[in-house]
């Protein structure tokens, strides 16, 4: 089954913008991987709010994608750019526009 993810980070106060910037990186390094159909970041009228969409072939692929030594690099640089988690929903996808497949 497919699998999604939908969350949203709080970026410390005036820092949202260097962690949507490692957040990037990682889609860009993500391109590569066959299982992540999407990997969308955005950002909202909140001021430190960045809202991350992702789709993958299955929770498996998402767990490894995690594992990369460049991803978990990416990882470490923008942990302290995050000042919190919330809203994270894990979904399975029935599907829609913009997915391959």
């Amino acid at each position: 089954m497919t699998y999604g993810l939908f969350g949203k980070f709080s970026a410390q106060p005036g820092k949202r913008d260097d962690l949507v910037g490692h957040l990037l990186q990682a889609a860009e390094l993500l391109e590569r991987n066959p299982e992540c159909l999407q990997y969308i970041v955005s950002t909202s009228d909140e001021p430190e709010a960045v809202w991350v969409s992702e789709v993958w072939t299955e929770k498996s692929a998402h767990d490894a994608s995690l594992e990369p030594e460049d991803i978990r690099a990416i990882i470490q640089e923008a942990r302290p750019l995050i000042a919190g988690m919330s809203d994270q929903t894990e979904l399975a996808v029935q599907g829609g526009k913009g997915l391959r497949g």
